[in-house]
């Protein structure tokens, strides 16, 4: 997956499901994706928010782009949306210090987004990214996947659900690896009176409304399909 700030929980239940989990980030930067921005419950409204990107191009890899340090009014908005939500006083601080890292690299900081939640909910997961491994980088959509996880040795290669549309489990087969993906379960929380439970919203949502132990369990609430 490439790397995303902050991204919506069924992408850390990837993360915790596989044991190697690949950030894919020698791959061309895609403009108004989720890489550099996502969503926030504000008031009892979806608000989208984004850490500027500058220069960025879909001529460039990701790796060889920076998030921009002025990141003081993204922090405010992240404050003002949560400051009464019960688990602000322990996630603030956390978000605050990935948000303003100092490695400006995408992926250090999103890396340093999925690591931070997992120590913060006590689950170890391991990460690498695609740039580090010695796979064949002129290949192209299932073909690259498929050789990346032969050079780490796996015959197992998990998606998001999403991907289903993308790739085809039999194509995966005949070349020797089992492809599943992962599909999130009706998930649920108290957002603090809002009536109607809005999804798809930044991990910093659950965090802030649910304790460690309920996110923990979140998790793994998925099937593999």
């Amino acid at each position: 997956m490439q790397p995303y700030i902050f991204p919506y929980i069924g992408y850390y239940q990837l993360v915790g499901c596989v044991d190697e989990f690949v950030i894919y980030d020698d791959v061309n930067y895609i403009k108004r994706g989720f890489v550099n921005r996502n969503y926030i419950l504000d008031r009892g409204s979806k608000k989208r928010f984004t850490v500027p990107v500058p220069g960025s191009s879909i001529n460039k890899k990701i790796l060889e782009l920076k998030f921009s340090s002025d990141v003081e009014a993204l922090l405010k908005s992240i404050h003002h949306a949560y400051s009464k939500a019960p688990y602000y006083e322990d996630v603030f601080p956390m978000v605050k210090k990935v948000i303003e890292g100092e490695n400006r690299d995408i992926s250090a900081v999103c890396c340093d987004g999925i690591k931070s939640v997992f120590d913060y909910i006590g689950i170890s997961v391991s990460l690498c990214r695609s740039s580090q491994l010695d796979y064949e980088k002129k290949l192209c959509g299932a073909e690259k996947l498929m050789n990346i996880c032969d050079s780490l040795g796996s015959q197992n290669y998990v998606n998001s659900f999403g991907g289903t549309k993308l790739y085809d489990k039999q194509h995966f087969l005949s070349r020797g690896f089992n492809l599943s993906f992962l599909k999130t379960k009706n998930i649920g929380y108290s957002q603090g009176g809002v009536d109607v439970f809005i999804s798809d919203l930044s991990m910093i949502d659950t965090l802030m409304w649910c304790s460690k132990e309920e996110v923990a369990k979140f998790i793994f609430e998925y099937d593999l399909v």
